[in-house]
């Protein structure tokens, strides 16, 4: 019970950060039930490199001792922050578009899937 608290306090942390740096479709799929992989995923736009540079900068210094790894922050198209049980997905428009996570993850998991921002 205390590690599903403090999972989704992690998860509504990163959250609130990914609103006030102005993330953009920020969307929370549930994997629990269907992946090893993680418990969460989270998918969010920038609205340029620079702008997606900034929120993982930020969400990377507010969350360092939860953070595992980081892959892509040098060309910014798809930047991956792993915090475990949650994955944090930062796209530029047509590279989410391009991969489009939601589809994949969607079967099974429609009513878990919620959408902020």
């Amino acid at each position: 019970m205390k590690r599903e608290t403090n999972i989704r306090e992690l998860l509504d942390k990163i959250l609130k950060q990914l609103d006030e740096l102005k993330a953009i479709k920020v969307v929370v799929i549930n994997i629990q039930n269907r992946s090893a992989l993680a418990d969460y995923f989270i998918v969010a736009s920038g609205s340029s490199s620079r702008h997606i540079n900034a929120i993982a900068s930020k969400v990377m210094k507010n969350n360092k001792r939860e953070l595992i790894a980081i892959e892509g922050l040098k060309t910014t198209d798809w930047v991956i922050l792993d915090f475990g049980d949650i994955i944090l997905n930062l796209f530029k428009p047509e590279t989410r578009k391009h991969y489009d996570l939601e589809k994949i993850w969607q079967d099974g998991i429609e009513d878990e899937k919620m959408s902020f921002g």
